[in-house]
């Protein structure tokens, strides 16, 4: 049953279990870590600060409520819960199609050299980074585009790598997103196989992002640079400039091309003494 085969691995906020399941459309087993910040710190009082098991439909979700902070934190303490085949990361803002289940576990038994399948999933406008055209592998000039909700994977080839999420980036972490695109990076080392794929199985909600405030913030482009030196180690700057040059129009036209280069560099030789 697909039931029993793919479980979601949810990264949840301050949220309503109950209510975020059914905003989801969820339709398979998951386990969602809600991480309790800011007032909320205070659930253990409530009751609410303890796993239990949320049943929906014919499904179960193990919910895992933490006062802490930290998406990847959140995303390897569900990984490290998850007990299905196939694993599939989510984040809170996505509503997923109808019949996506039988999606993701048709594309996997289609494909068995596969160990991990990058999905289509409609980002809201601005926010585009990818979008699937054909069933194709990715590589070391490719993998640097993906959030974390496109990664679906066979758990035991997962988690026989030992490939985890840093604790250093994205949401609630020392430094601004990159998470995915290290773990992917992590993933590739480890000698995975992942492929892209053009099937689509859901879409993201509007919502303001949780982590980035616009290109006059310095710390984006020093962020930057801490993780282009572990994407990239020697070539960190020369990736980095190419990088800002590309996107020189749009990123570096409040601050220059030249101090957010200088704010990128030190990022990377602060990234070097971690």
């Amino acid at each position: 049953m697909a039931n029993e085969r793919l479980q979601i691995l949810i990264s949840a906020v301050n949220k309503d279990p109950e209510e975020l399941i059914g905003n989801m459309n969820l339709d398979c087993d998951a386990v969602i870590v809600n991480q309790l910040i800011g007032d909320n710190q205070n659930a253990d009082t409530l009751g609410k600060n303890k796993d239990y098991i949320q049943e929906f439909k014919d499904y179960e979700a193990l919910i895992i409520c933490r006062a802490e902070k930290g998406v990847g934190l959140s995303r390897n303490t569900a990984l490290e819960n998850a007990s299905h085949e196939l694993i599939q990361f989510g984040d809170d803002d996505i509503v997923y199609d109808d019949g996506y289940v039988q999606k993701v576990i048709a594309e996997f038994d289609k494909h068995p050299e596969v160990d991990i399948l990058l999905f289509n999933v409609k980002a809201q406008e601005g926010r585009e980074t990818y979008w699937n055209t054909d069933f194709a592998r990715v590589n070391w000039r490719n993998y640097g585009r993906y959030p974390a909700y496109a990664i679906c994977a066979r758990r035991q080839k997962l988690m026989d790598t030992g490939v985890r999420y840093s604790l250093l980036f994205g949401g609630g972490a020392p430094f601004m997103n990159g998470e995915d695109s290290l773990f992917l990076h992590d993933a590739l080392k480890a000698g995975l196989a992942i492929y892209r794929t053009p099937v689509a199985i859901g879409k993201e909600r509007k919502g303001e992002s949780t982590w980035f405030k616009g290109y006059k913030d310095e710390k984006f482009f020093f962020d930057r640079g801490v993780l282009y030196h572990f994407l990239y180690g020697k070539m960190a700057m020369i990736f980095g400039f190419r990088f800002l040059f590309k996107n020189r129009n749009e990123m570096c036209k409040e601050l220059g091309l030249m101090h957010c280069y200088k704010l990128l560099c030190s990022g990377v030789r602060h990234g070097r003494k971690l």
